[in-house]
């Protein structure tokens, strides 16, 4: 079974083979050859090799290898030259398919990619109630349903990534931080769902995923020390030193909504009161407020909801509220961010979730100002560029990761 951040313990395996031996080249070569098909789509044969660096003689056996395994397709010949064409060579996309689940306190999210990244079912449920046993049926029903959308069953997922508000303890196997999380809460929860599924799972925290999701496809690629504060729900933050995600002891590491700040009263005991300073002076409920005290209409609807529009329609008007209002969420923003940046000094922060993204260019100028003001040394400051279901999205990407990791290794063929 998984835990907190960590993929299922592995079944037996054959000894490793010992480096520079011709199999252990072989199987580098073909990890070469899958990750190209990966980034650039179908290749020739004579294009692999080019890009490899193999001859033409070795670059065609590494096909004919690879077509045998079941990790590669041919999917046409090429056009535009004169002459017979070549045959066109990609990743085939059933040799493995993973699965993703995004769980809030009112719905889970599912869905189920093939191994080139491809979604191809997904699948959406209200959470349920508050007992373990429901939240362990509604999770297998979710994947259930994705993975049917995908015109397969439970049995063909390879890997499964659990997203959550907060983080199980590694040392507990419970769920931290995350006390709004109806029937999350059991001491047997992971038990239950492992005896559930038949995959690998592994459970991370929610905006840690989001952070994978920008760190392989969004604003922080190539970035190996980042943070990425994240405002929807709630104020969260992922951090990524060296390339790898900072969990802490018992998970909690970015749970910055907790964070003592200047500005907003000092909140005691703090996971009972489920707040902080930093989620009292700039978490999505103070939008409404500030809009109310400011003059500015407010909709009805889920307090999340309604600082995203409300914030948007203030970053479109250009009337004195308006931007009183941008510029007080901006420097609460900028207040948190400037005790992150004493401590971590990363060289970016990824701005992300709906709230912040509703602010647009014209709130992230306005924070960059402020945390100009702040901090001794600013980083650079962006909005993510994954939009789309982050959470999910990171979900995928970890267990595609680990499971590519796995399937793409031919060294034990």
């Amino acid at each position: 079974m998984g835990t907190a951040g960590t993929p299922g313990t592995p079944g037996p395996s054959a000894p490793p083979a010992m480096p520079g031996t011709p199999r252990v080249l072989r199987a580098m070569n073909d990890r070469a050859a899958l990750d190209l098909l990966l980034a650039h789509g179908p290749l020739s044969r004579t294009r692999i090799g080019k890009l490899t660096g193999l001859s033409k003689p070795t670059a065609s056996q590494l096909l004919a290898r690879l077509e045998a395994a079941g990790l590669v397709i041919a999917t046409g010949i090429s056009e535009g030259r004169p002459g017979p064409g070549a045959r066109l060579y990609a990743i085939n996309p059933a040799a493995a398919h993973v699965g993703g689940c995004d769980v809030t306190g009112a719905r889970i999210r599912a869905a189920v990619a093939d191994i080139t990244g491809r979604t191809v079912g997904a699948y959406e449920l209200p959470t349920g109630g508050r007992r373990a046993e429901g939240a362990v049926r509604r999770v297998v029903e979710a994947l259930d349903g994705a993975a049917e959308a995908a015109g397969l069953g439970r049995s063909d997922l390879h890997r499964v990534v659990i997203g959550t508000p907060g983080a199980f303890d590694p040392g507990s196997g419970r769920l931290r931080y995350a006390g709004h999380l109806s029937g999350w809460h059991s001491p047997t929860l992971l038990e239950e769902l492992a005896a559930a599924l038949p995959m690998p799972l592994e459970y991370e925290n929610d905006v840690n995923l989001a952070a994978v999701a920008e760190q392989r496809l969004g604003a922080a690629r190539g970035q190996d020390d980042f943070v990425l504060l994240w405002n929807q729900e709630g104020i969260g933050a992922a951090v990524v030193i060296n390339g790898r995600l900072h969990r802490g002891r018992t998970g909690g590491a970015g749970e910055v909504g907790f964070l003592p700040v200047p500005g907003a009263p000092l909140v005691r005991r703090v996971a009972r009161v489920g707040s902080g300073g930093f989620q009292e002076l700039a978490g999505a409920q103070m939008v409404p407020e500030a809009a109310r005290e400011l003059g500015l209409p407010v909709p009805d609807g889920p307090y999340a909801e309604v600082a995203a529009a409300v914030l948007a329609r203030a970053a479109a008007g250009d009337d004195e509220p308006s931007a009183a209002l941008l510029r007080r969420f901006a420097t609460g923003m900028a207040v948190g961010l400037a005790a992150m940046v004493a401590v971590l000094d990363p060289g970016l922060i990824v701005l992300s979730g709906g709230v912040i993204a509703a602010g647009g260019e014209r709130l992230r100028g306005l924070i960059r100002a402020e945390l100009g003001e702040l901090a001794a040394q600013p980083p650079r400051l962006v909005i993510g560029a994954v939009s789309e279901q982050p959470v999910l999205c990171g979900a995928l990407q970890s267990a595609l990761a680990a499971t590519r990791d796995e399937v793409f290794d031919t060294s034990r063929c």
